[in-house]
């Protein structure tokens, strides 16, 4: 880190605080050339993601769209709030943890739909029929159709 008194790159860390709930270090450092101190502060670089719509358009990801969505599907539902939180969560460390900077909403709401499966079947439909436009019935049928003839392959 470099001295604003001297310019020298060379310093040491003499004293380490969190800071801001823990967002934030706070480091108190000492010139190694003209020994002045001075006070840095280190956070977590958040790269933008940006969610590409099937129109094509992009906007910034939000974790909270994801989570509604899911509050939604599972309403009357037995699924608790923290299962609901613990899924949004998993879903968001798979995004950043992937690095990409854009990820499709599709790929968003394969992820919802997989984690919905394993936690509540009536959920999963619900945000598949929104999520995958079921335009009729039949569609919402082969839907049904398909996830018991998997759950019979499963058993």
């Amino acid at each position: 880190m470099k001295c604003m008194f001297c310019g020298c790159l060379e310093s040491k860390v003499i004293d380490s605080r969190s800071a801001d709930d823990g967002t934030i270090i706070r480091r108190r450092r000492e010139c190694l050339s003209c020994g002045k101190r001075f006070t840095t502060y280190e956070t977590v670089e958040n790269t933008p993601i940006l969610v590409i719509k099937s129109s094509g358009a992009r906007q910034a990801f939000d974790p909270n769209k994801i989570k509604n969505g899911i509050i939604k599907a599972c309403e009357k539902r037995p699924v608790p709030i923290g299962t609901i939180e613990k899924l949004v969560e998993d879903i968001q460390k798979r995004i950043y943890n992937s690095l990409a900077q854009e990820i499709t909403s599709k790929e968003i709401g394969e992820m919802v739909m997989s984690a919905l499966k394993e936690i509540d079947e009536v959920a999963y439909v619900r945000f598949a029929s929104v999520y995958r436009s079921f335009t009729d019935i039949s569609s919402f049928l082969a839907e049904l159709e398909n996830m018991v003839k998997n759950k019979g392959k499963n058993d």
